[in-house]
């Protein structure tokens, strides 16, 4: 059947893949609890005659604040389907943030999961004018109904025609959802996507998928519009979804229900590549030598054009090493989808050569989020690119190398903010991103940097800080690190070192791990930092080079409010938060 709203997806999946083994699954009490499609269309339903017997009505703006589980998507769905916005919100943001949202959203009920997140928020709750109602997940002790109570509401209520007929009355270029993104500046912005937005979205990204995947992994946060839309897509093609049950125990999961598709971001992927290059350390020599071999044969790997003498050291080398990686991640992955930052060439060879094919993709929550992948065919996929546009997207660069794009996924503007939305969207419907780029000559898309990002020294010279920090990442001894110098004599740098990596280091080396602080002043370690660093600046020009650093021992997480969900760095944030540290990198 054809889909021209989101909801659509329920009666395709139900009409096309009745017989699934799970539409959705989550870990509870040890195993997984799958939900068959019928199971997730009836709940799903009961929701929204709950929600209707309670007095939701078209447009009025429904919260969801909640990590992923299978609850989330029958609620997203009950809203939209009865006309209603559905708006996610992140669990890990601020109770400011929080405070900006809910009022600025008018949120008519809210759906929390969670004691602490209730507590959270329950101070700020009198101040919100418009809300009637609030939901959570469990009982917990809680003093508010919980979605149980709403689902029994639905039973006792139902109202199968009503229903039938708001859904009928919803036209594609509706809104659908209000999408809340700070990005890495820290204004909360509300992005408003109609149904047409996603929907085209899913038939676009046809272009990308598994070609034999009917399981798919998920543990980015769904309230984010890249997991979430992926998400979508899996329900669209018929695809299982099986929730993570935490970052933590990704590698855990993945080996017990062995998915063949994913999503996730460049860190991730370097983690595991970082990770793989350390293991090799605590092997005999023979055996070290095969396999330090094998894994620098890895990065070389090209997607066409290799030599035959290649193509069989390769078989080789995945005979004796690369098939038991694959049994160590969980490998049956036909495809891993990677947002963000371009994945870096040797990190996407790497885990192309091992049987992990990364596909990277380039987006915004104003862009629905894609807007450039990778995609299967000719010159729909290279190394160190973010593919080619997404069909039915046009891009642009422009003056500054700027990218712009136009097409099906612009979003509708941002919400109660006229003002803001011109200034991004142009009068030729061109929305400017504020990234920089550059096509290869096969039409791919590489991602550059970020306008505002790029800063000028007092000598005139101009740094693109984020190339400067993608390089050093490459370094296992790098967790993070954050390059400034607007107006200043030289670039310096605030560098989390990768502990974990280090710790094994000083065990290789015969030095006692006492705490990461203390690890940062011993002049072992010290000295072979500054070895990496010299080494890394040696990419780069005099005037890019990092001539002053300090190293930190904060933890950067989407928790601490010093990375965004996709795991980018907050430069507001971080330059806040060491604004003493900083200053004295410029002394």
């Amino acid at each position: 059947m054809e889909i021209t709203r989101i909801f659509d997806i329920l009666d395709r999946y139900l009409e096309k893949f009745p017989n699934q083994d799970a539409a959705l699954a989550c870990k509870r009490d040890g195993e997984w609890k799958k939900f068959s499609i019928q199971e997730y269309v009836e709940l799903t339903n009961l929701m929204s005659y709950g929600m209707m017997a309670l007095g939701v009505k078209k447009g009025d703006n429904i919260g969801i604040v909640s990590g992923n589980r299978p609850e989330w998507n029958m609620l997203d769905f009950a809203i939209m389907q009865i006309g209603a916005v559905s708006v996610p919100i992140y669990p890990t943001i601020s109770q400011e943030d929080y405070r900006h949202i809910l009022n600025h959203a008018g949120m008519k009920m809210i759906f929390i999961e969670g004691k602490d997140l209730r507590s959270r928020l329950e101070p700020i709750l009198p101040t919100l004018t418009t809300l009637e109602e609030i939901f959570t997940f469990n009982q917990e002790n809680s003093k508010y109904r919980i979605l149980d109570q709403l689902i029994d509401l639905g039973r006792q209520k139902p109202q199968p025609k009503e229903l039938a007929k708001i859904k009928a009355d919803i036209r594609p270029e509706e809104l659908a959802t209000i999408i809340y993104t700070s990005g890495t500046t820290g204004a909360q912005k509300g992005v408003m996507l109609s149904h047409s937005n996603i929907v085209n979205q899913l038939l676009s990204l046809k272009v990308t998928p598994a070609e034999w995947s009917n399981k798919a992994l998920s543990f980015l946060p769904l309230c984010h519009a890249y997991e979430r839309t992926l998400v979508y897509l899996y329900q669209y093609l018929g695809m299982s979804v099986y929730y993570a049950e935490s970052l933590g125990t990704i590698a855990e999961n993945i080996k017990e229900i062995n998915p063949t598709m994913m999503t996730c971001v460049p860190r991730l992927l370097e983690k595991i590549y970082d990770k793989l290059y350390a293991s090799g350390r605590k092997l005999p020599f023979p055996k070290r030598n095969i396999y330090y071999w094998a894994f620098d044969l890895a990065t070389k790997y090209q997607l066409q054009g290799m030599s035959k003498l290649m193509e069989y050291q390769l078989k080789l080398a995945d005979k004796l090493i690369y098939s038991k990686w694959r049994e160590a991640i969980g490998g049956n992955f036909d495809i891993v989808v990677s947002g963000g930052p371009a994945i870096q060439s040797h990190v996407a060879s790497f885990f192309s050569a091992i049987g992990l094919p990364g596909f990277a993709g380039y987006g915004m929550s104003a862009g629905s989020p894609v807007i450039a992948v990778s995609q299967r065919g000719v010159n729909g996929r290279k190394f160190g690119t973010v593919g080619p546009p997404l069909p039915g997207v046009n891009i642009r660069i422009i003056e500054n190398n700027e990218i712009v794009f136009r097409g099906h996924n612009v979003m509708m503007g941002y919400y109660k903010d006229p003002e803001l939305t011109a200034q991004v969207i142009d009068k030729d419907g061109w929305l400017h991103t504020g990234d920089t780029g550059k096509f290869t000559p096969e039409g791919q898309l590489v991602i550059t940097g970020r306008l505002k990002n790029i800063f000028k020294t007092s000598f005139g010279k101009y740094v693109n800080p984020q190339a400067v920090e993608s390089k050093f990442s490459e370094s296992g001894f790098f967790e993070n690190l954050i390059v400034l110098g607007e107006n200043k004599k030289y670039a310096a740098a605030l560098i989390l070192p990768d502990f974990a990596y280090l710790r094994t280091w000083c065990g290789e080396h015969k030095i006692p791990y006492t705490t990461n602080e203390e690890m940062i002043k011993n002049p072992d370690v010290v000295k072979r930092l500054q070895k990496e660093i010299k080494h890394y600046n040696h990419f780069f020009g005099d005037y890019e080079q990092i001539k002053r650093y300090q190293f930190v021992t904060d933890e950067w997480s989407p928790a601490s409010g010093f990375l965004s969900p996709t795991l980018k760095i907050k430069r507001n944030v971080l330059e806040k938060f060491y604004a003493d540290k900083i200053e004295k990198l410029f002394e």
